[in-house]
């Protein structure tokens, strides 16, 4: 019966502790969602998966060593997986990409292989672009990287960005040729090793 009556407290305490850590992280891990991905809807959907993820692998004789940086991994992930599900919008035809230089302003359209190329290899060269992108916009300067993100990611338009933060619109323009410039120099070397093979 004390066997019994332990088991079920191990038990208990297994599942408040779940229930912990799901409390604690989500509101964390849902700013993180919701910084990548601008349809609300989408968000809760990509934690709630993550969350479902997460609540399987606890219950695993194995523990998740540093929940929070598996948490975060699992949402990127996730966020990928849901990005390469939908079409990709080239960046030529989003408003605000005009100027001397156009050709610049499309260097994610030009930087990742199309979802059209079929094969694990375009996949692994989808993800590893992706995750050097991530690590360029943290290089930037946070001006810069935000105008980027609102307007490519977030599909902000600049008239919006300039009304929100008071600042003309051709700053709003340089900031973001700028960021382009950057990421097409940071990440040219990483495209071309691929467009190679």
């Amino acid at each position: 019966m004390k066997a019994a009556l332990s088991i079920e407290t191990m038990a208990a305490t297994r599942e408040r502790r779940l229930a912990e850590a799901v409390a604690e992280e989500r509101g964390r891990l849902l700013r993180f969602i919701r910084r990548r991905v601008a349809d609300a809807g989408d968000a809760e959907d990509i934690l709630q998966d993550v969350l479902a993820e997460f609540v399987e692998a606890y219950r695993l004789p194995v523990p998740i060593e540093r929940l929070g940086a598996w948490l975060f991994r699992v949402a990127r992930n996730r966020i990928i997986d849901r990005f390469r599900k939908q079409r990709p919008q080239p960046l030529s035809s989003l408003p605000g990409i005009a100027g001397d230089d156009a050709d610049a302003e499309t260097v994610l359209d030009d930087l990742l292989p199309a979802t059209e190329r079929a094969g694990p290899e375009a996949q692994y060269a989808r993800r590893v672009l992706v995750e050097a992108l991530e690590a360029a916009l943290e290089e930037l300067p946070p001006a810069q990287r935000d105008v980027f993100i609102a307007h490519e990611l977030d599909g902000r338009s600049f008239k919006d960005m300039a009304a929100e933060s008071g600042l003309s619109i051709n700053t709003l323009l340089a900031r973001k040729r700028y960021a382009v410039l950057h990421l097409r120099e940071r990440l040219q070397g990483l495209y071309d090793e691929f467009d190679a093979r």
